[in-house]
Parts: structure tokens; sequence; C-alpha cells
């Protein structure tokens, strides 16, 4: 089966390009975003960031890049068990910022946390800038995935680690099936209701449907420039975690 998430979009009978699109379904569910995702997720999206950002511990990183930062969850997780000098977040939807910006502010972490909109395939930092790169749930919804790798790499230094994590599909009777049946009809249903668009949460099991995981991601980033990529599947393989080191 071959696996193309380019061109997999959120709003099908819309003209605009990928980027534009899933920007734009950003925009349009900003507001209950936090409370849709544990709530999908069963809270269980929390111990998976907290797994995730640990697996950095060991180089201390002080200058973070979290790409798709979203509402900042996964960069205020990462300040409370790394407390790193400074995290720089971006995405490319102002609607999130939004969002980020508030929580920033309300837990003073103005010194610490910086926002700022930006294409994740085109970052606009120097080469080598900084000690780790993370993205939480955010390279599924690339437009050029390996292009999107690439540049994590590039402003990745030397030694530094890249920790992406991101939605998998299930294998084993019977939580696949259990899977499948929860992201298919409950989540749409759920996220229509309590974001009053439907769309946003139909491409939502579609794009992890076709996200390329586990081996196969691990090839796409060796493309990207990453030699060492480890693969952590988490909760019956729901989630996974990569971590690839530059």
């Amino acid at each position: 089966m071959t696996h193309d998430s380019s061109t997999l979009k959120p709003y099908k009978d819309a003209n605009d390009g990928k980027k534009k699109q899933v920007a734009d379904m950003f925009n349009n569910i900003s507001h209950s975003y936090d409370f849709l995702n544990h709530f999908m997720s069963l809270g269980i999206d929390i111990i998976w960031r907290k797994k995730a950002i640990r697996a950095l511990k060991s180089i201390h990183p002080q200058l973070i890049l979290d790409v798709a930062t979203g509402t900042g969850d996964f960069a205020i997780e990462s300040i409370k068990i790394l407390n790193p000098k400074k995290i720089i977040g971006v995405d490319i939807s102002q609607g999130m910022l939004d969002v980020a910006k508030k929580k920033i502010a309300s837990k003073g972490l103005e010194g610490q946390f910086e926002v700022q909109l930006g294409d994740s395939e085109k970052l606009q930092f120097d080469d080598n800038t900084f000690d780790a790169v993370t993205v939480a749930f955010g390279v599924r919804n690339f437009e050029n995935l390996e292009k999107g790798l690439s540049d994590i790499y590039r402003v990745l230094k030397p030694g530094g680690k890249a920790i992406i994590l991101e939605f998998s599909n299930p294998k084993k009777f019977p939580i696949k099936q259990l899977y499948n049946f929860y992201f298919k009809y409950v989540t749409p249903t759920i996220g229509k209701f309590f974001s009053k668009d439907s769309s946003a949460y139909e491409y939502l099991p579609e794009s992890v449907a076709q996200f390329p995981e586990g081996q196969q991601f691990v090839e796409i980033n060796r493309r990207a420039g990453f030699n060492h990529t480890i693969v952590r599947p988490q909760t019956f393989g729901i989630c996974t975690i990569y971590v690839a080191t530059k």
C-alpha cells in the first residue's frame, strides 16, 4: 500500500493547497482543540507527551524548537521536565498561537517560551541552531514530509535530537478494530459537536491511516539526513515516539 499524506486535505471540495487548508482547519478548531485532544485520547496523550520529552533528558537541551507548536502544551510540558533556557514554538495557525500566547502569559513564561507564526517546512533559523527539536502530532500535517524533516535536521546541532510524537495504527485484534471504530465514527461526531468543524475530525483519522509509520517513517527520516532513529510504540501502537539523532 502506498502512502501519500501530502495529497490528503481537510476540506476536499476547496481548491487551496494542503498547507493553507491545515492552517484554516486549526484556526477553526483552536478554541476547542485542547479539550478535544485530551477527551479523544482519553487523557493518554498527556502520558505520551511526558514520555517523549523525557527522551531528551540525557542531552540537557538549553535551546529547543517546538515545530507545529499549536496551543503550546508540548513546549510547556518540556519546560516543566527539562527547564531549558529557551523554547521557540512555530506554527502556521495564528488561531492556535493566540491560545498559546494566553497560556504563556497566564503561566508567566514569557522569558522562556516564545511563539511565532511560521512554516514548519521552511524554518527561518540558521543551520545547527537548536539542541533539540520536538514535534507532537504535527508531522502528519506536513505538505512535504521529507522536506519538513530535512529542515528539522538542518536546524539541529550535531548530536542534537529530534523527538517526534505521532499517531499510528494498532495492528493487533481487538485493539485495531476498536481503534478504527472510535476514530472513524466517534471522533468526527464528538469533534463536530464541540468544534462545529466536522471536516477537521474526519481528516484526523484519514491522515493517521495514510501516515507512513514505523520503519517507513525511519526510512524517510534517513533520506532527510537522520542516520539513527529509535521507534517506540506506545499504548498498543496507538501512538509512536520517534527519537532521531543528528
